[in-house]
């Protein structure tokens, strides 16, 4: 299966990336912490270079906190990285924590000059939240729908920090299904670019790899699904998804797994692990 999105005005929005990133002192690179390496763009890393960056990884309080240690751990023994697991319920710890990565990072700045700031991320990812949250205040419009910031917009932050917010800016071409199949899970790409059965289905087996307990729990499973297909049917069965002559609809259950991940109904998961050391 193909997935790929790349709406038009993403190309004006990587231009534009490409133009301001030059002038900026760190970026600020919002991650998904269930999904940190299929939510980290590529064309950001192109443009980035070897410019500082802070790697905020926001919907922590839906991943599994181990893993999250791991991925901060691994991506602080990078060169020029610093990593946070922000969570919407301290915003006055979210604040202060980037603050002090950003100014850590931009040191070449000095004391008396405002460190600038370019935030950038995939669609969905949770940027407008965070920008709001740096801000504390509304100055950012928040949906659970990818794509709704179009526009850079240029803020100065309570600290004096000057932070660029960029839209969610996706890659033309995902070259990886299994990138792309995460990423759809996760709400990145639009429901109506997706094929719910095929996404639930790839996931289901990483669900099942990794966190059958969790999908046990929430389904009120008898047993370890065998494998993916049957999975969804047992969803679909104790879920009451059924069609005409009570056959299971396994696109119906895809569809619910996919819509209750995003929830947070399953439990704290996340899709993929740091690379071994």
């Amino acid at each position: 299966m193909s997935l790929q999105w790349y709406p038009g005005h993403m190309t004006k929005a990587r231009r534009e990336l490409a133009e301001r990133m030059p002038s900026q002192d760190v970026v600020i690179e919002v991650l998904d912490a269930r999904l940190p390496t299929s939510s980290s763009n590529p064309v950001i890393t192109e443009l980035r270079g070897d410019k500082p960056v802070v790697r905020v990884l926001t919907k922590s309080d839906l991943a599994d906190p181990e893993a999250t240690k791991a991925w901060i751990d691994y991506f602080n023994g990078l060169p020029n990285v610093q990593a946070f697991a922000s969570t919407t319920d301290r915003p006055q710890v979210t604040r202060k924590r980037i603050s002090e990565l950003c100014r850590d990072l931009a040191k070449h700045r000095g004391k008396d000059k405002a460190v600038r700031a370019l935030i950038a991320g995939v669609p969905n990812v949770g940027k407008s939240t965070l920008v709001n949250t740096l801000m504390n205040r509304a100055v950012a419009k928040v949906s659970d729908k990818p794509a709704v910031t179009k526009e850079q917009q240029a803020v100065t932050l309570p600290d004096g920090m000057q932070l660029t917010d960029t839209p969610g800016l996706m890659w033309p071409k995902i070259e990886d299904e299994r990138r792309a199949f995460r990423l759809a899970f996760a709400g990145s790409i639009p429901d109506t670019a997706i094929d719910y059965y095929q996404v639930g289905l790839f996931n289901a087996g990483v669900l099942l790899e990794r966190y059958s307990a969790l999908v046990m729990a929430r389904y009120k499973l008898d047993k370890r699904p065998a494998d993916p297909t049957a999975m969804l049917n047992e969803i679909g069965r104790r879920r009451g998804l059924l069609l005409k002559g009570g056959v299971i609809d396994p696109h119906k259950a895809a569809e619910l797994l996919v819509h209750e991940f995003r929830a947070g109904m399953l439990g704290r998961i996340t899709l993929e692990v740091p690379p071994a050391a």
